[in-house]
């Protein structure tokens, strides 16, 4: 008991930023950050939703979506749809935002859509300013522009993005990092022409180019110039929301998982990755949930919106698994933990919030 009362008593201070983020030598070198636009964190911690699968306007294959992703248990629900997260890291790393344990995660904008949750991401800052999904060049310094102007770091960050406004999110003239978005399709060099050629030709059912398209730019840059932060943003959770098709939308939940199983398996395989790596993966925002129709939608007129999570593994990252301790942890944390796990301390001529130091030992 006195030990479970010391590990609660840690993970609260850690959660609230109460413990101080040292410049001590960590055994991360590589960090890589996934986000799922927009995936709810009911899915996330609960599988997928009875009544969702049983609704024919949202769910026009039910019995086939209904024996992929259901089960009874949750517990074997939620490993259905997220099985690398819920065997994986669920084991090694940790899991934040079971909202039903009180144990909290959420954007501190207001705003609780996709540009204003990016540049928080990435900022530190939640800036009122940034109200909008507009393409403007972002004002605000980013954690990976930071990090690029660091020694040892300089080209050494990338970001590959569904969604073509990340060049403007993360503002790729002023920082100059690579990024590579649905309307920056090129390579650096000849030798990944092939993916080129897939991302223009291929059909574009919801008018971007295919997240797997993005994952494999994405691997394929990984494994040819050795990047020491990556970003890998997927959309097609978010996109298949807002159409209403919730059978599509935990199929790509699904895929997405996969995909970043596989990266994993890649890094934990390659020497100069393997063990010196850490993996975070999180959302922008949330979505509706108590009017079943609102599961679709986000934004300030929805207050489940702001309701999101973040999950953790690597060679600095304590195995605590899914916490089940009430908690507060705010999305404007994930820049400075970024940082922190480099061992630096991400500064900018905007507030920064404090890191999440629960992440890394």
């Amino acid at each position: 008991m006195k030990n479970r009362l010391l590990y609660t008593a840690f993970v609260l201070t850690a959660m609230i930023g109460g413990i101080s983020a040292s410049h001590a030598q960590r055994a991360t070198e590589n960090v890589v950050i996934v986000t799922l636009d927009g995936m709810r964190w009911q899915e996330l911690f609960g599988g997928a939703d009875r009544a969702l699968l049983q609704n024919k306007q949202f769910t026009k294959d039910s019995n086939g979506t209904h024996k992929r992703f259901w089960a009874e248990d949750l517990e074997e629900r939620r490993k259905k749809l997220f099985p690398f997260i819920w065997t994986e890291i669920a084991a090694k790393g940790q899991i934040y935002g079971n909202r039903r344990y009180d144990n909290k995660v959420n954007n501190a904008n207001k705003y609780q859509f996709s540009y204003p949750g990016y540049n928080e991401i990435f900022t530190g800052y939640p800036d009122t300013a940034v109200n909008s999904n507009d393409k403007i060049r972002n004002k605000n310094t980013n954690v990976l522009e930071y990090l690029n102007n660091q020694p040892g770091f300089e080209g050494k960050i990338a970001a590959f993005s569904t969604w073509d406004v990340f060049p403007y999110i993360l503002n790729k003239w002023r920082s100059g990092i690579y990024v590579n978005a649905d309307d920056t399709l090129s390579f650096p060099d000849e030798k990944l022409q092939l993916l080129n050629d897939m991302q223009f030709l291929t059909t574009r059912p919801i008018g971007v180019r295919p997240d797997i398209l993005t994952y494999m730019s994405a691997r394929e840059y990984l494994k040819a110039y050795r990047p020491r932060v990556l970003y890998i943003a997927f959309d097609e959770t978010d996109d298949f929301a807002h159409g209403g098709e919730y059978d599509q939308y935990l199929g790509s939940a699904y895929a997405e998982d996969r995909m970043i199983a596989d990266l994993w398996k890649y890094l934990q395989s390659t020497p100069g990755y393997k063990d010196k790596t850490t993996l975070i993966i999180t959302c922008d925002h949330g979505r509706g949930d108590k009017d079943k129709n609102n599961w679709r939608h986000h934004g300030e007129r929805i207050p489940e919106a702001g309701q999101i999570w973040i999950a953790a593994i690597g060679p600095d990252t304590k195995a605590m698994g899914e916490a089940k301790t009430g908690g507060q942890l705010y999305q404007e944390q994930l820049a400075a933990t970024i940082a922190g796990l480099l061992g630096h301390e991400f500064r900018a001529e905007h507030p920064v919030a404090k890191p999440i130091t629960a992440i890394y030992k």
